[in-house]
Order: C-alpha cells, then structure tokens, then sequence
C-alpha cells in the first residue's frame, strides 16, 4: 500500500497573498482587498544612478557600526540605501541586519526582516543563509501572527529554486500550521517540496516524518480527501520515510469516516507488519473516525475486539476518546447503549485489570469530566435493570466527583456500597475521600468512612488517621478526638503516641473543660500512655485559668514521685514545666510545695527566674504575715519563711 503509486493534482486551496502585502501595517492579518505592490518601497523619488566604492563602504561602516549598537533605524536607513543602488553588503552583514531586526521583536522590524529575505530571494539569493530562513520563520511561530506570511516565505523560496535543507525551514512550518491548526494549507506546500525532491533528486528536501504526519493530517482530518491522503503516502515511501503509530492513525480515522472496512482491515495488517505491537492510537483513531459518522455500532465493536486482543487488561485511551465515545452515544441518547457496552466489557475483562484501564471507568470518568455526572447515574440505573454487575471502575469517576463537589455524605454511603458488594477501594481513594469530608468538616461521613476502611483490611491507615486527628484539632472538638481515639486506639495498624492524648488534653484545657481533660488523662494512663512535660504543662495552664491552684498540687505531687533523686527518670522537668509548677503553687500559697520544686531544680540546675515568683507573691498573698501563720500552722510558717528569704522578700 505505501508503493502504491497515486497520481493527483494539489488540493484546491485560495492563493495566498503577493509576498509584499507583508509590508503592510497589519503584518500578518492579510487582506486580499489590498493590491500588491511589485517591489518594496523605494527609500527616494528619484535612484542615483551610480554609487561610488567610497560611499558604499562609508554606507557598510554604519550599517556595521548601527546593528553594534542596536541602532536599528540608523541600520535599516544604511542597508535601504545600498539596496537601492543594487549594491548590497556582504553576505555576513546582511544576514546579521535581518537576526538582528528579529532580535528586537516587535511587528515593525519583524516586516522589516521578512521584507529584506523576501528582497534578497529575488534580487542576490546567494547572499542569503539557511540559518536566517529558519530564524525567521521561528520568529513568525513564536510571533503568533498567523501562517499565511510563512507559506508565502516558502512559495517564494520554491519560486525563486533557493532550496536548502528540509530541516531548516520545515519543520518550523509545522510548527506554524499546527499553532494556526492549518494543515491543509501545509499540504500544498509538503507536495510541491516533495516533487522538487524527487524530480530533481534533491535528498535535503526530504521531509521530516513529523512533517509526512502534519500533511497527513491535512488530508485525512481536514480535507478529508482518501486520493490525497495515499498520495502522501506513496510519496513517503518513495522518499523512504518509514511511518509510525500516528501515520497509521491518521489513515484509519479517515477509513473509518469513510466506512471503508477493507481499507480498515488491510491498514491493520500492515501495522502489525511494521512491528508496531500496540494499537492504542490506531483504535483511537478508528474510534473517533466511527464516532464522527455516527457509526455507534462499530464503536463497540471496536472497543470490545480490543478487550479481546488485550486478554481482558483493558485498554489505555486517552481521555478524549472517552470523552468523543461518551458524546458521540449521548447525542443520539444511546444511554442503554452505554450501559449496554460497559457490562459486556467487564465480563471480558480480567479481575486483575487496572481499575482506570477499564472500559466502565473510561466511561464514566468521561460524564464526570464532561459535567455530566446525571448521566453517570442513569447509566448506573440502566445497568442494574440490565442485571449488570458494577465493577470497581465504575463507582471510582463517581467517587471522586463526590469527593470534588464535597457531597462527602453520598461520597460515604456509597462507599458502604461499594464494600457489600465484597470490592475494595484503595488507600488512596479512602484518604482522599477521608480528606474532603474533614475540608467540609463532614466528620460523621469520615469516621463512616474510616470504619469502612479497617473493616476493608486496609494496611496503612496512618494518613488518614492523621488527617481526622489534625482535622478535629483545627476545628475544637477535642470531644470527638477522644471518642475516636478510644475507637481505634487497641488497632496495631495506627501508630498512637502520648501526643495524641496531649492534643486532646490541650483542646479541652483551653475551651476550659478541665473535667474532661483530667477524664482523658485518666484513661491515657489507664492505657500505659506514659504522660509528658507537655500533658502536665496542658494540664496545669488549664487549672491556673480556671484558679484551680489545688490540683496542680496534686499533679505535683505525682510528678514528685516519678522524679527520683538521681534524676533518673520517665518524666524529666525542664524549666518549663518548673515555672510552670512554681507560679501557680505560690498562686495557691503551697509553699511546702514551692520549696521542693526549687529543691528539684537546683538539683537538676535548672536556672529559675525569681523575679517572676516575686511578683505572684505579691499579688496574691501581699497582706499575709508570717505572726499569724505561726499560731495556726507552723509547718506552713516555715515554708514561707524559706520561700521569702529563697525569693528575697524577707525585708
């Protein structure tokens, strides 16, 4: 098929503008109105006939000397002059005034530069260089001004015969007309280049395979044209370039809009013959081709042939032809259509496919994507009242919309869906859905889901443990936390710490529900949560708002026993902790207390800040005297005492 010798003229396309209309005010919107002008314009009225050798260099310094100093006027001034009098500069100053005019970038020395190629390409080609051809043009693609200038850059190159190599100016014209979506213009152009190739046995001007591909394009996706399409073809093969995957897609989406199935058939067994194994893009392409002539019956005939070929490992198409399959069956109300595709996919798919290489997900992702989630759900229903089994596939894209539209509660229920029918989610799914209901702050649907998840055997559950936990503290429901810690705290696959009763603790202590956190306290130790600095920091802070001096005498009276006197211990005091315990005794007036927490830390050598105990003192106990203390409680007496003359209150 690719010798296959095909003989027809160009395509019909409208001329593109005369070369010079390029130099009018709209560089590359081009009106055919405008009448063309046969040279570019003339510096003078009237050309002096001759040019003297000292002038023309004295006009070559300055223009030399101008593009140095990026004086581009002064240089465009010079280089006029000198093509006026047909005496042009060398050939390695001209082509640096035309880089340089593109190095400004800006429309006007943009016409400048194409003005000046398109002069030389007529009056002293062999001035030009290859490699300023290509700068233009990439100046044209980077420009975004459209792709008539380009064609008519080339034409007048073909016109001219300045023939260089392919690569300098071809594929950048690709990348025109692909930016421009313009293909079929591109066509012409790739012919007339191929037949001066083969005529005149040029072997530079063979096109890139990107280039083949591009024409290509042209013929089968927007001409539409089989005849032009396989002459482009036989012209690859006469030039030796090998096609790919996207040559044999191409050809199938215009076969398959067509309907010519021999065509079909016979394009399939020369992939294989070509070595190319995978026939993803050819399936897209036939696809998208059936969906475009509305042949929906061919498009499940495809889809399940290449379930067979792939021995039920599904499929990997791109989104887009899920997204042409899905609207090409919605738009002629094929829903049971749909439904009817996907179950016959899943009983030839294997068990172990990839979820989101199945036909259903591809699908249904495709309503989700294409905003049309009401759809998905009526294709949900069609397949039950088909006695369809759902495959995981399905009820993912659905997942996932919920989860994006934070409908965490419908999200929830049918993950208990999901999970009767004995199929499981995975870790990911669960801690994004997990996620998303405690952003909404749904926290029922995540302790729902979270449940779902160790029932499910899951292995690591951490993330989304972390995610409730760090969810409820940033929302104040130390209440919850506790309830959900006690849940799940005898679970080995959650790594629980003392910090985790510490944030419980913490939140209660600051909304002022000290009952509470000295209930959770409580059943942290119960469970052998080894209490910190921080627990008791919480703890007492808590009882210091609340003036609840007495309990952090009991608190330190347990800290007491489990520091030894040797330092050696579970729960080492740090200053913190110290003033901590310090302030809020002598807030109490337990000086007894006070005293040993000092005699602590100055075993330890913590360094304490008296000054700060001085004023606690003060505020609180300023009219108490040591007479009065003596006749009532003498232990208490000498604790004050010491606790003065520690603190320096003794005068």
């Amino acid at each position: 098929m690719w010798r296959k010798a095909l003989r027809r003229p160009f395509c019909s396309q409208p001329e593109v503008p005369s070369l010079y209309s390029f130099l009018q005010p709209s560089i590359f919107s081009l009106k055919t109105s405008q009448s063309p002008s046969a040279t570019p314009p003339k510096p003078h009225d009237k050309t002096p006939l001759t040019l003297t050798q000292e002038h023309k260099s004295n006009l070559e310094i300055t223009l030399q000397d101008s593009i140095k100093n990026s004086n581009t006027d002064e240089a465009w001034k010079s280089f006029k002059i000198l093509s006026n009098y047909s005496s042009l500069p060398s050939k390695s100053l001209t082509n640096s005034l035309v880089i340089h005019l593109l190095s400004m970038n800006d429309t006007h020395n943009v016409k400048r530069a194409f003005a000046s190629v398109v002069y030389l390409l007529e009056k002293k080609q062999e001035l030009l260089k290859p490699e300023t051809v290509h700068v233009l043009l990439s100046s044209m693609r980077d420009g975004g001004g459209g792709v008539a200038p380009a064609f008519a850059l080339v034409k007048c190159m073909f016109k001219n015969r300045f023939f260089i190599p392919f690569g300098f100016w071809g594929d950048v014209l690709v990348e025109i007309c692909r930016k421009n979506v313009n293909f079929g213009g591109f066509l012409q152009v790739f012919n007339e280049n191929c037949r001066i190739a083969i005529d005149e046995k040029l072997n530079f001007l063979k096109p890139s395979l990107s280039a083949c591909n591009a024409a290509l394009e042209g013929c089968c996706r927007e001409v539409g044209s089989v005849g032009d399409a396989e002459k482009v073809v036989e012209t690859m093969s006469v030039l030796g370039v090998r096609p790919d995957e996207c040559s044999f897609g191409l050809l199938a989406y215009l076969y398959a809009l067509k309907g010519l199935k021999e065509k079909i058939d016979e394009l399939e067994g020369l992939l294989s013959g070509f070595g190319f194994p995978d026939k993803g893009v050819f399936r897209s392409n036939l696809i998208s081709g059936f969906v475009k002539c509305g042949n929906l019956a061919s498009v499940s005939a495809t889809i399940l042939q290449g379930v067979r070929e792939t021995g039920g490992q599904g499929l990997c198409f791109e989104e887009g032809t899920y997204n042409e399959v899905v609207s090409g069956f919605l738009q002629n109300g094929s829903i049971k259509d749909l439904a009817t595709l996907i179950g016959e996919t899943q009983t030839l798919e294997s068990p172990s496919v990839i979820v989101e290489r199945s036909i259903g997900y591809g699908i249904i992702n495709a309503c989700v994507n294409l905003g049309l989630l009401d759809k998905a759900h009526m294709i949900f229903d069609e397949m039950n009242a088909q006695g369809a089994s759902l495959g995981l596939g399905v009820y993912l894209p659905i997942l996932k919309a919920y989860c994006k539209e934070q409908r965490t509660a419908e999200a929830a229920q049918l993950v208990t869906d999901i999970s009767s029918l004995g199929l499981q989610l995975d870790v990911v799914t669960y801690d994004a859905l997990i996620e998303a209901s405690m952003s909404c702050q749904d926290f029922q649907s995540a302790f729902s889901m979270f449940r779902d998840m160790r029932e499910a055997r899951i292995p690591n559950l951490q993330g989304s443990y972390l995610t409730i936990m760090t969810g409820l503290t940033e929302s104040h429901r130390p209440e919850l936390m506790a309830a959900f810690l006690d849940e799940i705290v005898e679970d080995p696959r959650i790594e629980i710490g003392t910090h985790d009763w510490n944030s419980i603790i913490h939140a209660f202590c600051k909304a002022g529900r000290l009952e509470d956190a000295r209930r959770t306290f409580r059943r942290m130790t119960f469970l052998h949560f080894e209490p910190n600095e921080q627990t008791y920091l919480s703890l007492i802070n808590g009882y210091v708002t609340a003036e609840k001096y007495f309990n952090v005498l009991m608190l330190w009276n347990e800290v007491k026993r489990k520091v030894s006197a040797e330092g050696e211990t579970k729960l080492k005091l740090d200053t913190s902790l110290v003033d901590a315990f310090l302030y809020a005794l002598v807030k109490g007036g337990f000086f007894d207390a006070v005293m040993q927490v000092v005699e602590k830390s100055q075993e330890m050598k913590i360094f304490v800040d008296k000054w700060r105990y001085k004023q606690a003192f003060m505020e609180k106990h300023k009219k108490l005297r040591v007479s009065k203390l003596r006749r009532k409680n003498r232990n208490k007496m000498e604790a004050l005492i010491a606790f003065k003359n520690w603190a320096g209150l003794s005068a």
